[in-house]
C-alpha cells in the first residue's frame, strides 16, 4: 500500500466526519494516536473534549441546546492496563469492559453494529493500542451497514503487529459530504506518523476543513512506561454557568 498525504487527504475531504489514526512515530520510540470529530449540525458541533481520567469524554459546549445527546455524549478514549481503546462511540465501553472480562477486541464488537442514525447509518470505528515488553501492536475495526442497507452489518478488523517506524493508519466514517453521507470504503491508509506531537496535532488541525471540524485528541505513549503525553484542542469553549 503507498502511503499518502494526511495533510492533503483531509484537505480534499470537507466531511471526513470521524477519523482514528494509530501508528508508531518516526523515531520508534512512541505509540501514538489521533481522534478527530466533524459536525455538521448545530446538536453535533455543540462539543468539546475534556480529559476523563487517562481518557476523554465528550461534553455538550451549551447543555442548554443539546438536543439529542444519544449519539454525541460519548467516551472517545479509556485506557485499561496496558491498552489504550479508541472509538467513535459508546462501543469504547463496551470494548472495556469486555476486555476487562478477558474477550478480545473483535469478541467485544460483535456485541454492536453501526449507529441507527437513518438514512446515513454512521458506521463505527475503534481503534486499539496493546503495549507490551517495551513495544506495541495495534489494530482498526469499522461496523458497517451493506451499501447503506441496515439489514445488513459487515464488519472488518484490520491489525498490525510490529509496526513499522513513522508509519501509522488512518480509518473515518464518510468518503465525504452528502445526503445521506457515504460510508468509508476500503482498508484503513497508510499516512506518516512524525516524531512531535506539537507537529502533529497542527497538521492535522489545520488540514480540516475550518467549517466542519469540532475536537481534536492526540497521545503519544512511551510503550516501555506507559508514560503518555496528550493534546487536545476544541474549536469552540465550554459555556461556564
Amino acid at each position: 500500500m503507498a502511503m499518502i498525504s494526511l495533510a492533503h487527504e483531509l484537505q480534499q475531504n470537507s466531511y471526513p466526519g470521524r477519523g482514528i489514526i494509530l501508528g508508531k512515530s518516526a523515531n520508534g520510540k512512541f505509540a501514538v494516536a489521533a481522534y478527530f470529530i466533524m459536525g455538521r449540525s448545530e446538536n453535533s458541533r455543540n462539543r468539546v473534549f475534556v480529559p476523563d481520567g487517562n481518557g476523554i469524554r465528550t461534553e455538550a459546549c451549551d447543555p442548554s441546546k443539546c438536543s439529542d445527546p444519544s449519539l454525541i455524549i460519548y467516551s472517545p478514549v479509556r485506557v485499561l492496563g496496558n491498552k489504550t481503546i479508541v472509538t467513535n462511540g459508546d462501543q469504547t465501553d463496551t470494548i472495556y469492559e469486555a476486555m476487562d472480562h478477558q474477550f478480545t477486541f473483535e469478541q467485544a464488537l460483535r456485541a454492536r453494529k453501526f449507529e441507527p442514525d437513518d438514512p446515513n447509518f454512521t458506521p463505527r470505528i475503534s481503534g486499539i493500542i496493546r503495549c507490551e515488553k517495551g513495544d506495541f501492536n495495534y489494530a482498526l475495526s469499522i461496523l458497517k451497514s451493506a451499501e447503506g442497507n441496515p439489514a445488513s452489518c459487515q464488519r472488518f478488523t484490520f491489525s498490525y503487529e510490529n509496526p513499522l517506524a513513522g508509519q501509522g493508519h488512518f480509518i473515518h466514517t464518510y468518503v465525504g459530504d452528502g445526503n445521506p453521507l457515504p460510508s468509508f470504503q476500503g482498508e484503513p491508509k497508510l499516512v506518516a506518523i512524525p516524531d512531535d506531537i506539537d507537529g502533529f496535532t497542527s497538521l492535522i488541525w489545520d488540514s480540516l476543513n475550518p467549517d466542519n471540524k469540532i475536537s481534536l485528541f492526540v497521545r503519544y505513549i512511551d510503550p516501555a512506561t506507559g508514560n503518555a503525553t496528550s493534546k487536545i484542542v476544541n474549536r469552540f469553549g465550554k459555556k461556564q454557568g
